[in-house]
């Protein structure tokens, strides 16, 4: 990814989006969660091979995640403004007035109307969107340069949500961060990312930017999501749907994972993993028989 970049990580429940974003910040859920091979590289540096001590100062400061849900992410015995202020000491090191200003601060940037009364709030007093906004604030107050947004969408109504991304690209706008968006819907890649990246069992099937992915869509998982997308200038009867269920991770998956739910299967060619193959500048698919 490049400096101020927005990435948009797009597939169904249960294909990997969630873990990867965890695998990145070596958070993943213990004790059976591992990386039992590849590299993860951030600015040079491979963070499979770091140590404990020094992912922890990565965290927040470097990269922090903006999780799905801040009713699960706010502790609810403490104040919105002890939480904040965790960080900014952790990170920043700031104390006194000075913290109190920067807690203020950022609640602002987040459009949190009255700010210095919003941090003696407790989680529950406040609304969901006003929730979602604080879980923001304290991924950026370490000021990283990377986030990782995990649908943080999800839980809020359609105004909230609109208000929400406004809010996102002023931030990438304001401070040149890359995000990272994790989403299930293609009207949220379409307003806030410049590249998209289609998950299907636990890999990258396609990836490219916004334009060339979904107007020449080249794996059939993409083509099949798309056409689920009910169209706004007309009605439809029925949507189209993939048939088919994604396999279980679990299982040891041999060739083409998508095969079982393809209409364009090639039986002779599907048993063998897919190559990533270029289909123009800066998009490419994993697929045996690109739709393009």
């Amino acid at each position: 990814m490049e400096e101020g970049e927005i990435l948009g990580i797009v597939g169904e429940s249960g294909s990997g989006k969630s873990i990867t974003c965890r695998a990145i910040l070596g958070l993943l859920p213990q004790p059976a969660g591992r990386i039992t091979g590849g590299s993860i590289y951030y600015r040079g540096r491979d963070l499979v091979t770091l140590h404990e001590a020094e992912m922890r100062n990565l965290r927040g400061s470097e990269i922090c995640i903006v999780p799905q849900d801040p009713n699960t992410s706010l502790n609810p015995v403490f104040t919105t403004g002890s939480q904040v202020a965790e960080s900014l000491r952790k990170h920043l090191g700031l104390g006194g007035q000075r913290l109190l200003e920067r807690s203020s601060d950022l609640l602002h940037s987040m459009r949190i109307p009255t700010p210095g009364e919003r941090l003696k709030n407790y989680p529950h007093e406040m609304s969901g969107g006003m929730r979602q906004r604080v879980v923001s604030a304290i991924a950026i107050s370490g000021e990283p340069r990377l986030i990782l947004a995990d649908e943080p969408t999800t839980a809020l109504d359609a105004t909230t949500e609109v208000q929400y991304l406004d809010l996102l690209l002023e931030l990438r706008a304001r401070t040149g961060v890359a995000v990272i968006f994790v989403t299930h819907d293609f009207g949220v890649v379409t307003k806030v990312c410049d590249s998209v990246a289609i998950m299907y069992a636990g890999q990258i099937v396609e990836k490219g930017a916004i334009d060339d992915v979904f107007q020449r869509p080249a794996h059939w998982y993409t083509k099949g999501l798309l056409a689920s997308v009910p169209p706004l200038h007309r009605s439809v009867g029925r949507l189209a749907a993939i048939p088919g269920e994604p396999p279980a991770l679990t299982s040891d998956l041999q060739g083409c994972p998508f095969a079982p739910r393809c209409s364009e299967a090639d039986p002779d060619l599907c048993g063998k993993a897919p190559v990533e193959v270029e289909i123009g500048p800066g998009h490419s698919t994993r697929c045996w028989k690109p739709a393009q």
